[in-house]
């Protein structure tokens, strides 16, 4: 067998294999025996039809099973022989069409066009320069916690002596019918709170139920936004029914150490102790953003250093699995993908690109990994199945049956040998510490924990997630 190997890119190469005549003839012999043996013709005792007989009969059937043994074996010998690691299938393709018709009187000439890893010269990934930015916690920071703590603590008073006005929770109930476009569906939802005047409440039902008291009948209409968050309602026009069945006014816990005591469960023995609590926390929390910023910042650092190919397939693999989750966001968040007014053009366009990075962060982590003899120990896999499992809320060994179905062990091996490099990285890096910029908004420090986050890990565990019904969100 002659072998030739030619770079087609970094990571496509083409191999043009000749199977010799002698070879092809060896096969087509004794597959054509092995039909002899077993076939049956007319005019002949079983086992005993010449060989010309049984080729000539059974011609297509005999030169499938020539080319199902010889080819896939040439080809695996021709990628051995290369020392390619191979990704995916080969595409094989058959250069002389005569070859087949006069099996091993000729050579047997085939093409396969086979995509490979990149070969990635590593640049300098250690004493890597990054600023460190840490969100500062104010007293305004803390403040707010403690106003949303004592809002989650507030009651809820009946108002007898005035109508509802803004501030006020409103609770009703609904019987509605569409209007447009128009359906038989009734709508009919129960003691439903409404925040007048809240962040999400449409205005007009805190115009229809501002002034308004217990048993109070209430008919309008109302057109829904077409972005409205529960698909069901979103661009359509409903004529409701709503009874009022109770006003209430929230009334906030008293802010004292009383008070205190009861939020921190024993641990805060005064309101002073309870906010050095909440600004700890904060604290904490910045400086766990700051890290994840830091190792983003790094990991775009050495991928902008660090420019290679990445394979075709494993990017439209990688942007199916982004899209898929894309989706599903969309429909946990009430959005139809199906009628939403979205360019699929342009959003799979960045989700290609985010996929490249991503595929090209992971192939370079595992570079550094070869590098540096980054391993991973079974019980440092166990421990992450054990993680993944209590994230998932399900028993150990069901986690792990899981993974062993599907190969997620390798994965997760993978995972966290990328993380032991990246930790590498961050360990010498040359960190300068910086004042935090106010120019840094929360979308760039969500894409950037969102890189990060997606460069390292190869496995997540799957959380339940619950979503309202259409009638609880209709205010």
């Amino acid at each position: 067998m002659n072998t030739e190997l030619i770079d087609v890119s970094p990571t496509r190469k083409e191999l043009r294999i000749e199977i010799d005549a002698e070879s092809v003839r060896r096969e087509y012999d004794r597959v054509s025996d092995v039909y002899a043996q077993q076939a049956s013709v007319p005019g002949f005792r079983p086992g005993r039809a010449p060989r010309s007989v049984v080729r000539q009969r059974y011609k297509n059937e005999i030169r499938s099973d020539v080319l199902r043994e010889l080819v896939p074996q040439a080809v695996s010998d021709a990628i051995t022989e290369s020392a390619l690691d191979v990704i995916g299938e080969p595409d094989v393709h058959l250069d002389n069409e005569e070859g087949l018709e006069s099996l091993g009187d000729k050579p047997l000439a085939i093409h396969a066009h086979v995509e490979v890893l990149p070969e990635v010269k590593l640049g300098e990934y250690k004493n890597v320069e990054v600023a460190r930015r840490v969100r500062p916690v104010t007293d305004a920071d803390v403040e707010e916690v403690v106003k949303q703590l004592r809002e989650s603590n507030a009651s809820l008073v009946p108002v007898e002596d005035r109508p509802a006005q803004s501030g006020d929770t409103v609770t009703v109930s609904f019987e509605g019918r569409f209007l447009d476009p128009p359906s038989d569906e009734p709508i009919k939802a129960d003691d439903v709170d409404v925040a007048l005047g809240g962040e999400h409440v449409l205005e007009d039902f805190n115009r229809e139920f501002t002034g308004a008291r217990p048993d109070d009948v209430k008919t309008f209409t109302v057109r829904y936004p077409e972005d409205f968050n529960a698909q069901g309602l979103a661009g359509k026009t409903v004529e409701y029914t709503a009874r009022i069945t109770a006003v209430r006014l929230q009334e906030l816990p008293a802010l004292d150490d009383e008070w205190a005591k009861s939020v921190g469960e024993g641990e805060a023995e005064t309101l002073a102790a309870l906010r050095e609590r909440i600004r700890e926390s904060l604290q904490l929390g910045a400086k766990a953003e700051s890290d994840n910023r830091l190792r983003a910042d790094l990991m775009n650092t050495l991928t902008d250093a660090h420019q290679f190919e990445v394979p075709q397939s494993l990017v439209e693999h990688q942007s199916r699995r982004l899209l898929e989750s894309t989706v599903r966001d969309m429909m946990r968040g009430g959005f139809d993908p199906r009628s939403a007014d979205i360019d699929w053009q342009n959003l799979r366009g960045r989700i290609e690109e985010q996929a490249t990075a991503d595929l090209r962060g992971s192939i370079l982590l595992e570079r550094i990994a070869e590098e540096e003899n980054i391993g991973v120990t079974d019980e440092e896999i166990e421990q992450e199945i054990a993680t993944y499992a209590a994230a998932s809320r399900q028993p150990i060994e069901a986690v792990r049956d899981a993974l062993t179905k599907q190969g997620g062990d390798r994965s997760i091996a993978e995972s966290l040998r990328h993380r032991k490099a990246l930790n590498l990285v961050v360990e010498n890096a040359r960190v300068k510490d910086e004042e935090w910029r106010d120019e840094e908004t929360e979308t760039q420090t969500t894409q950037a924990e969102a890189a990060a986050t997606s460069t390292t890990e190869a496995a997540s565990a799957a959380t339940a997630t619950s979503v309202a019904s259409e009638e609880s969100n209709a205010s």
